[in-house]
């Protein structure tokens, strides 16, 4: 069975320190059967970068929180 990738700008979401960070317009090689995402070497080092650096976001958003219990 083959795979297919199509180049797709995603979002990207983290969990560091308890505070999810949400990054979009990340680009990334996405599988149309499975919709897995795979990053550049390159691309990822730049997520991390944006975080890890504390820059001013461009927005906030709320979002509900639920237990799988």
């Amino acid at each position: 069975m083959e795979e297919y990738f199509e180049n797709k700008e995603v979002t990207y979401t983290l969990v560091k320190d308890g505070k999810l960070f949400i990054i979009e317009h990340v680009p990334a090689r996405v599988n149309l059967e499975t919709g897995e995402q795979i990053f550049s070497p390159r691309t990822v080092e730049r997520l991390h970068k944006i975080v890890w650096e504390g820059r001013e976001p461009v927005r906030f958003v709320q979002a509900p929180v639920f237990e799988f219990a």
